[in-house]
C-alpha cells in the first residue's frame, strides 16, 4: 500500500521498530487474544478491540472514535474477517493521526523564514525535557544550523547543571545565571545573545512546576513578554515534553500545560522502556497539537522526527 512507503533510512528504521517493541508486543499478545476463535469481526470482538485500546493508553475518546470507524466499515462491509483486522486498524489509525496535521515530517528542519527560531520548551520535572533540548541541539547542529540554549528553569540548580552538560557535549553556547534568578530575565539575554550570534535556532528551558498553575501561567506569560522585546513574534513553537511512559498521567499533563499556556508541538518520550506507545496515537488525537519528536532510546540520535507513516509501519510490523 503506497501510504506506508518507507521514508526512514534502514538505521532509523530499526531504532524506531525497537522502540516500540514492547508497546507492540503488549498490543498484539492482547489483540490476538481478544480475537481469538472467532472468524469475523462481531459485536463481541469490538468490546474486546475497545478493552485493548484503552488498556493499551490509547485514551477512551479516541479509542471510542477508532472502534466507531471499524464499526462502520464492517457494516458496509458486510463481512469482515478477524485476519484483516490488523489491515483495518492500521489504516484507521494512521488516518486519525492525519487528521491532527502531524507526523509529515522526515527530518529536523525548521521554518526558511524565521531567524533566529525561537522555541521554547515546556514540561514537568522528569520527563526527559533537558535530555530532549540537548539532543534537539545535537541534531539542528547536525544538520549546519547555528544553537543557542537558554538555561531558564533557575528553580533547580540540577536543571541549570544538566543543560550545562549537554552545551559542552553538543559544543553550542548558553546563556545561564544563578539558581533563582528570574526565569524572564534570562529568556531575554538568551534571545539578545542568539540574536547577536547571528544564530539560527534558540532553545529556552523553561520551570516544571504544576502545583501551581497560576504561577505556572504567570511566568510563562512573562517569558513571552519579554522574549517579544527581541523579536515580536518568539516563540515560534511552543514544545511540550511528555514522559510516553506514564499513559494516562501524560494526558492529564497535556491538560493541565494546554490551560497553562498555548502549546503548538509535543514531544513524547520514553517510549522503548514502556508498553504504553498507543499514548501517541491518544494526546495527538485529543489535543489536536502536532506530535512533533518522539524519544525511542537513551543515544543521542534516538530522538526522532515523529512520522505518522513510520510509526503505524512499525506499531504494525
Amino acid at each position: 500500500m503506497s501510504f506506508f512507503k518507507k521514508i526512514f533510512s534502514k538505521e532509523k528504521k530499526e531504532t524506531l521498530d525497537k522502540g516500540l517493541e514492547k508497546t507492540k508486543t503488549s498490543f498484539f499478545s492482547k489483540l490476538s487474544k481478544a480475537v481469538a476463535g472467532k472468524a469475523k469481526v462481531d459485536d463481541d470482538v469490538l468490546d474486546n478491540l475497545e478493552e485493548v485500546l484503552v488498556s493499551s493508553d490509547v485514551g477512551v475518546e479516541t479509542t471510542l472514535k477508532i472502534i466507531d470507524r471499524i464499526e462502520e466499515r464492517v457494516s458496509k462491509d458486510k463481512y469482515l474477517g478477524t485476519d484483516e483486522l490488523n489491515q483495518i486498524l492500521r489504516e484507521e489509525i494512521a488516518g486519525l493521526l492525519s487528521e491532527t496535521n502531524t507526523g509529515d515530517e522526515t527530518e529536523f528542519t525548521i521554518p526558511a523564514n524565521k531567524k533566529p527560531y525561537v522555541l521554547m520548551v515546556v514540561g514537568v520535572n522528569g520527563v526527559g525535557k533537558t535530555t530532549t533540548i540537548g539532543k534537539l541541539a545535537s541534531q539542528f547542529k547536525k544538520k549546519g544550523l547555528k544553537v543557542v540554549l537558554g538555561a531558564a528553569d533557575t528553580f533547580r540548580a540540577a536543571a541549570i547543571d544538566q543543560l550545562q552538560v549537554w552545551a559542552d557535549r553538543t559544543d553550542v553556547p548558553i546563556v545561564r545565571q544563578e539558581m533563582g534568578s528570574d526565569p524572564a530575565s534570562v529568556a531575554f539575554d538568551t534571545v539578545q545573545s542568539g540574536v547577536n550570534q547571528d544564530a539560527d535556532v534558540i532553545i529556552i528551558d523553561t520551570a516544571g512546576r504544576l502545583h501551581n498553575k497560576v504561577n505556572l501561567m504567570n511566568e510563562l506569560t512573562k517569558i513571552k513578554r519579554v522574549m517579544q522585546k527581541v523579536i515580536p513574534d518568539a516563540p515560534h513553537d511552543v514544545l511540550l515534553v511528555l514522559d510516553g511512559s506514564t499513559g494516562q498521567n501524560a494526558f492529564e499533563q497535556a491538560k493541565q500545560f494546554t490551560k497553562a499556556t498555548e502549546v503548538t508541538s509535543l514531544a513524547v518520550t520514553k517510549l522503548d522502556g514502556t508498553a504504553k506507545g498507543g499514548v501517541v496515537i491518544g494526546i495527538s488525537d485529543q489535543f489536536q497539537i502536532p506530535v512533533k519528536y518522539i524519544g525511542v532510546g537513551e543515544g543521542i540520535d534516538d530522538l526522532q522526527v515523529f512520522n505518522k507513516h513510520e510509526f503505524v509501519d512499525s506499531f504494525f510490523k
